[in-house]
């Protein structure tokens, strides 16, 4: 496929590795840089990235994985509907074996709860179209850059007079999440290599406040070995040169200065901005989508009563503090004991984006 060996080329690697080798010489202390993004965490994982880059380079991983975000309350909520015979629940499979307080919806599919696993939103409209006697309800997971056909997908349902069709809205919003770390008191960071497919959506202005108001320099980047590299250098030439913190896009050839605005007015159109809790983070404001008035004949919450469990967490597990940044999987007492793929304790260990399940599957033991 064309440009996939483009950026993936080893001499070029190294060679950005060196130019980013020489540019941090002589600067004094670490620079430590956070992705905002799960694809970007494989990614750097995947290819081995932090072991070609000098020492004084620490990346960090962030809260970039929408299902490691997704607290427990939400969980649990889900999977109570899956014990109501009306309902079928409709999800993307990474989803299903996220543990709740006490149990997954993989758990209650075996049950016999009705779990369908699905590749869209509209899969899951089809699913409520052939079911007129069912109330199908869409767990709506993930960032901007799924919203928007979320939002179409609710546009469509009116549309088509589908009325048994519902979303569980769980989206959340990635720069007031970026935010609340660099407002933190907990850990110190240089700059953010930011995330490339929601990017596409919104474009460049939602991170300017990270440069204006706290000078730290953001990167949008992409997904191949190159992009990241690229990325990393553009970041370390800010940082050094102590130019003015600007947000730059290395990830041209898809992201555009004013992202996606048909895809921005479709959120704006059926979603409107709410205070979200985030694992790990607590309740941060303006981050997460809820439906608006006009379109509350679609939201679960309101619309069907459910009896979920009083959420707790598993006090063990640390995927919090790891999606916060403020400690690694290795610092778990989990990690490769009681907590690995096949039998995962907490949602960084589930999902593919997750960094539990990235540290477990390619930085060895």
């Amino acid at each position: 496929m064309k440009y996939l060996n483009e950026y993936s080329n080893l001499k070029i690697a190294r060679g950005l590795a060196q130019k980013i080798a020489e540019t941090v010489r002589k600067y004094p202390g670490k620079i430590t840089l956070m992705e905002v993004c799960g694809t970007h965490t494989v990614a750097i994982f995947r290819s081995g990235i932090r072991q070609i880059l000098p020492e004084k380079i620490c990346l960090l991983s962030g809260p970039g994985c929408p299902v490691c975000v997704t607290p427990n309350d939400y969980l649990d909520k889900a999977i109570a509907c899956t014990r109501r015979k009306d309902l079928i629940v409709a999800t993307f499979g990474d989803m299903l074996r996220v543990p709740g307080s006490s149990s997954s919806l993989e758990k209650e599919r075996s049950r016999g709860g009705r779990i369908e696993v699905v590749y869209s939103a509209m899969d899951a409209l089809e699913i409520a179209r052939s079911n007129p006697d069912k109330k199908v309800i869409f767990l709506g997971v993930g960032f901007e850059t799924t919203a928007p056909t979320l939002a179409a997908t609710i546009l469509t349902a009116r549309e088509r007079k589908i009325n048994n069709f519902f979303v569980f809205s769980g989206h959340k919003l990635i720069p007031p999440a970026m935010k609340a770390l660099v407002e933190s008191k907990e850990l110190h960071i240089d700059g953010f290599i930011c995330p490339g497919h929601v990017s596409t959506i919104i474009g460049v202005k939602p991170y300017e406040f990270i440069a204006r108001d706290h000078n730290l320099p953001c990167v949008i980047a992409g997904f191949e070995p190159l992009d990241i590299l690229q990325a990393i250098y553009m970041l370390v030439q800010q940082i050094v040169n102590r130019k003015k913190a600007e947000v730059e896009i290395q990830y041209t050839r898809v992201v555009k200065p004013e992202g996606n605005p048909k895809a921005l007015d479709l959120i704006r159109e059926v979603f409107e901005v709410t205070e979200s809790m985030w694992r790990g983070m607590g309740n941060i404001p303006e981050s997460g989508l809820k439906i608006r008035e006009k379109y509350s004949g679609f939201d679960a919450e309101p619309s069907i009563r459910i009896k979920a469990e009083c959420s707790r967490e598993n006090k063990k597990c640390i995927c919090g503090e790891i999606l916060r940044g403020v400690k690694i999987p290795t610092d778990c007492p989990l990690f490769r004991t009681a907590c690995t793929p096949q039998n995962p304790i907490g949602p960084c260990m589930v999902s593919s984006e997750g960094t539990c399940a990235a540290h477990y599957k390619y930085a060895g033991s």
